[in-house]
């Protein structure tokens, strides 16, 4: 497994110092009002590069690898897994936008390097989550353009992304091929507005505050056919391209949040006095530390080496569903016992325990569910057996 180099750990600390100086208080004065993320917390992260790592250095881009990407996703949910989320919205949609032309990456990636145009993703619908192949949301082509009609699902940022990637069908489903027939569009649109012939309503979150999810309802939305993003009829290719750098995302995002939660309940537990003492001197607290410290490691040890993996070029899907699996599970954990360590006041929006232990909620569900990511490693492991 490839270990931290110098340059790996200078770009960890600086965004741990841009996280705990300029994101952390952010988080806590804005996420108990449900407040947004501000843009220019947003131009700073593209200032230092955030949008850019993934991007190859020959359109603006950074041209780094997943470790990095990780690395920085992970310092960033620290403070504001919202945060960490949005350099997804740069950095080619992590993948999503291999199918551009490199006549539409000259134009598209440049911008989107420099965090002046990043984009929301569209695929997921009211019937077709973990299904994508179950999208059902219509293109129709007429003339130069195409008309889009249907519904989608949890499509945040939809309204302050400069585009959004939406994923309709264009060819009727095939029940032997379902992922058949999707196409994805890229539809420019005013940041700050939805597109026209769209109408949007906010999806009411428990958490992941500081930008909004929408359902979108797509009327007969024209798009050019010039913003077809690869091959018509493929763009279930395009829609899980990028699958085990999301989710490393997913497991670094995990590992930011409880770390987060272990290292503010070490705070408390050393401020906090009842029984006359610290209740750090507790051995109840102190194995709690103990194991919240051990799970966090062992995430992190696990996701390192995955990115290690898709750097080299090397297939780890089911690694990469391992690290996303055994992450999320912990950080749900280990956030769980930080508020727990705060008692009633990890109860309360005046510490952040207790948004570290929402977030990492949600962690278990986007990107694939656990279960999702079970059936990935025991279908690898195990393969189709026959009935004996």
């Amino acid at each position: 497994m490839q270990q931290l180099t110098d340059e790996r750990r200078m770009i960890q600390e600086a965004a741990r110092e841009f996280t705990m100086t300029r994101v952390l208080p952010l988080a806590n004065k804005l996420d108990p009002e449900k407040g947004s993320i501000p843009r220019e917390l947003i131009d700073e992260m593209a200032e230092l590069g955030y949008f850019a790592i993934l991007i190859p250095e020959e359109y603006g881009g950074l041209g780094l690898g997943a470790y990095e990407y990780c690395l920085v996703a992970e310092q960033l949910s620290r403070g504001w897994m919202s945060v960490a989320s949005l350099i997804a919205r740069g950095n080619g949609l992590i993948g999503a936008l291999d199918g551009l032309t490199p006549e539409q990456k000259a134009v598209y990636l440049p911008k989107m390097a420099r965090g002046e145009c990043l984009g929301a993703f569209s695929l997921s619908e009211p019937n077709a989550g973990s299904d994508v192949a179950n999208v059902s949301c219509r293109a129709v082509r007429v003339g130069d353009e195409w008309e889009i009609t249907g519904n989608k699902y949890w499509c945040t940022f939809a309204d302050q992304a400069d585009f959004i990637l939406v994923f309709a069908r264009t060819e009727p489903m095939q029940p032997q091929a379902r992922h058949r027939g999707l196409t994805a569009f890229l539809i420019e649109k005013p940041r700050g507005e939805l597109p026209p012939n769209v109408q949007g309503s906010p999806i009411p979150k428990i958490g992941y505050y500081g930008w909004t999810t929408w359902e979108l309802a797509f009327d007969r939305c024209r798009v050019p056919a010039s913003q077809v993003v690869g091959e018509v009829g493929r763009g279930f290719y395009l829609a899980v391209t990028g699958l085990e750098t999301a989710r490393a995302h997913t497991a670094a995002r995990s590992i930011g949040l409880a770390q987060g939660a272990l290292e503010d309940a070490m705070a408390y537990a050393k401020e906090r006095n009842q029984f006359g003492e610290p209740i750090a001197n507790f051995q109840a607290i102190r194995f709690k530390i103990a194991d919240m410290a051990t799970q966090v490691e062992a995430a992190r040890s696990l996701l390192y080496s995955v990115c290690a993996k898709i750097d080299g070029n090397q297939r780890c899907d089911t690694e990469a569903a391992m690290a996303k699996l055994f992450a999320s599970e912990m950080s749900e954990v280990v956030t769980s016992e930080g508020l727990q360590i705060h008692g009633g006041a990890g109860y309360t929006t005046h510490f952040a325990a207790e948004r570290y232990w929402r977030d990492a909620r949600l962690t278990k569900i986007f990107e694939g569910t656990s279960e999702i990511q079970k059936r990935i490693i025991s279908d690898a492991l195990l393969g189709k057996i026959g009935k004996g």
